[in-house]
């Protein structure tokens, strides 16, 4: 029997579910979907749904036309399972995951959360210090990496600190096809070998993992300069798929995935698509000029809508979508309305964390709301304050920080004791954002504490690029900050105080260029460079970047744009 669609109808456990759902009010939705029980892990969710729908698609592939019934992904998954136990991997083992979007990335991760071990996905665009940066501080054993991926691998054993890499016998390749030669370690096993000695049937009977059991370290830029490892568990998994699947009472058969896997977007959302018995149509990498496209061809219902696709040269063909929710993350507020208008997307913003999975949203009952540029109220299992300085709740429309609080947050930063405390009030988590409430209960962001650049999804520690800058010895001193972009949002600019007997010159910016290439991902990179006589300090030393910015209308002035190679 041919797999079914995700359009079948027949009846199934979400259909019930988003039927009494239905009645509710927002409120008393919450309070429906608070008794929820969840099921026993990830594993488990999707045996369940594999029992209920066998035949169903839970993905598609769609630019390679690769397709899985849940009932095969369900066996897929137990076999992966049990060719990495045969490959040494154990419960609680960290394995660092670098693959592109295809089906060996989320059959690898829930392979490996049916064992019990934890998988530290790593960003392809990485470079090899990065690389071995966030192994070694995982302390990930093992690794499984495509050939693409061979120069960053070959880079990253060079620096890697001795016992802080996988050792080459725990390597396992994902062979490019397309590839003349690789740089992985020779001899390293496939993964493809790998499967193919298990047999098909196999089945993973090994312990189960309970809902606090790690799932992900998941690496996301912080104001300390290197990534921190957010550990997520079972249970943080389950509720940010369940919240995000049903708090609108909606039955999503067809869900987007536009971003790379090793990003939690595509995460959720494949989960998301195991609760509802749907398909995730996952896309091989982002595109702003064939999103739209992909919306109509694939019918979809739900998506995360990037404001960079409204800024694409409108079409006849755009509102044709059968769109029931499109979630959106800090699009300006004037863009809300004429984004549903012209793509008939019922757009809502909402706010999440890596930390918290999601935080905030705006119902889309709340249709008065639009374009107002609030985030939304607090989600199921969550609770939200703004609080001042000592943790104390601030007047209703006063400025102060987010703090929120509920079952399944992350555990907290790998190996960061440091962070944790500093992250916590309490139970509350601190977000780093700065926020106000109004009167009917809606919050609205302001601003933010957090020192970093927001460039087209991507968060960027200027800590980070600031030390790479300050270990060149042609510079003395820099500060990076945002500039406003209509294109990404924000851009990465440096302010460079050069080191004494230099000066600012196009040598200097190519010397400049030439480092962070080799030392930063790129999309790290600043585009905008300027040379300063001064980097001001405040009276406790620390750089005043507000001295720097402040007053100038436009940041762009003065300095050498590296993408359009031209001085302003």
């Amino acid at each position: 029997m041919p797999p079914l669609s995700a359009d079948s109808e027949t009846p199934v456990w979400a259909d019930a579910y988003v039927a009494r759902l239905t009645a509710l009010d927002v409120e008393a939705r919450h309070r429906e979907m608070e008794r929820f029980t969840f099921p026993r892990n990830i594993g488990t969710l999707l045996r369940e749904a594999a029992a209920e729908t066998p035949d169903a698609l839970a993905w598609n592939f769609f630019e390679t036309g690769e397709t899985i019934s849940y009932a095969a992904l369900d066996r897929a998954v137990d076999r992966m399972a049990v060719a990495l136990a045969s490959f040494g991997v154990t419960r609680g083992m960290k394995v660092g995951v670098m693959l592109p979007n295809c089906p060996q990335m989320p059959i690898v991760w829930l392979g490996l959360a049916r064992i019990g071990a934890v998988m530290v996905p790593v960003n392809l665009r990485y470079t090899g210090r990065e690389l071995a940066y966030v192994l070694g501080d995982a302390g990930a054993e093992a690794l499984v990496i495509h050939d693409e991926c061979g120069p960053q691998y070959r880079e990253a054993g060079e620096v890697a600190e001795a016992g802080k890499f996988p050792r080459p016998d725990r390597v396992l390749r994902m062979a490019d096809e397309d590839a003349q030669e690789s740089l992985l370690p020779p001899g390293a096993m496939t993964l493809e070998a790998l499967v193919a000695s298990v047999p098909e049937g196999a089945r993973h009977d090994g312990p189960e993992p309970a809902h606090d059991d790690l799932m992900n370290i998941q690496y996301t830029s912080g104001t300390t300069g290197f990534p921190k490892g957010c550990m997520l568990t079972h249970r943080y998994w389950l509720g940010a798929a369940f919240v995000n699947g049903f708090r609108d009472a909606k039955r999503f058969r067809r869900v987007l995935a536009s971003t790379p896997f090793f990003y939690m977007d595509p995460q959720w959302l494949l989960l998301l698509c195991f609760y509802q018995r749907g398909t995730l149509f996952v896309a091989k990498r982002q595109s702003a000029s064939r999103f739209a496209t992909w919306l109509r061809q694939h019918r979809i219902h739900f998506c995360l809508f990037p404001e960079i696709v409204f800024k694409q040269p409108e079409t006849p063909e755009d509102g044709n979508t059968e769109l029931m929710r499109a979630n959106i993350y800090g699009h300006r507020k004037e863009v809300n309305a004429a984004l549903r208008k012209r793509f008939n997307a019922p757009a809502m913003e909402a706010f999440g964390m890596t930390e918290v999975g999601p935080g905030l949203y705006m119902p889309l009952d709340a249709v008065h709301m639009v374009g107002s540029g609030s985030c939304g109220i607090p989600a199921p299992f969550r609770q939200a304050r703004v609080i001042d300085e000592e943790g104390k709740d601030v007047p209703r429309g006063e400025i102060g920080e987010l703090v929120l609080k509920g079952p399944g947050l992350m555990l907290g930063y790998y190996n960061r004791p440091e962070a944790n405390r500093d992250s916590f009030f309490g139970e509350w988590f601190r977000t780093g954002d700065l926020f106000r409430q109004d009167a009917e209960g809606y919050f609205y962001i302001v601003g933010r504490l957090k020192d970093m650049v927001r460039r087209a999804g991507e968060n960027i520690a200027a800590r980070e690029v600031e030390t790479v800058l300050r270990n060149m010895d042609e510079i003395e001193e820099v500060a990076v900050v945002p500039v406003p972009d209509d294109l990404r949002g924000e851009e990465v600019k440096a302010y460079v105080l050069p080191a004494a007997g230099l000066s600012g010159s196009d040598d200097l910016i190519g010397r400049i260029a030439r480092h962070c290439e080799a030392n930063l991902a790129a999309f790290k990179i600043p585009r905008y460079i300027a040379f300063v006589d001064d980097i001001p300090r405040t009276a406790s030393q620390k750089v005043a970047k507000t001295a720097l910015t402040a007053g100038v209308a436009d940041l762009r002035l003065g300095a050498f744009d590296r993408v359009e190679g031209i001085w302003r």
